[in-house]
């Protein structure tokens, strides 16, 4: 997989980020079994419990056009350094990816970059496999 494109992608969406309060812009990139890549940024609210991440966007977007296989995301941010995504992103990436074999492209540019999987990321996910009611999933 050619890790400098999703990378330049994130970086470019990051520049569309929305983040009057916090001035932490973030982009992602996500790459589905497909092979098509959907962007996101961040969408911060003065409500702070409203904010959008760039992960949660980009997956949103492509799950509202069709997509549910991811196996890739590269993200980027304004802190200078590796940028995992979240607690909650991490967790929305396990609700569509295979924890072992998702890789997360913690980007600071094309050429610094770190890979990791979701698992690295989520030991011990709750995924639909842990959740019954009723004795049924």
């Amino acid at each position: 997989m050619e890790y400098q494109d999703l990378i330049v992608k994130a970086m470019k969406a990051k520049e569309f980020a929305y983040a009057p309060y916090s001035h932490f812009r973030v982009g992602a990139a996500l790459l589905t079994k497909s092979g098509r890549i959907y962007t996101g940024c961040n969408v911060e609210n003065a409500s702070f419990s409203a904010t959008n991440c760039a992960e949660r966007t980009a997956v949103f977007t492509a799950v509202a056009q069709g997509e549910q296989e991811f196996t890739a995301i590269a993200v980027n941010g304004d802190n200078g350094n590796y940028l995992p995504p979240c607690g909650i992103c991490r967790q929305v990436l396990a609700e569509f990816c295979d924890l072992k074999t998702f890789q997360v492209i913690l980007a600071n540019s094309e050429q610094d970059y770190r890979v990791v999987t979701l698992a690295e990321l989520l030991p011990g996910a709750f995924q639909s496999k842990d959740f019954v009611v009723n004795g049924t999933t």
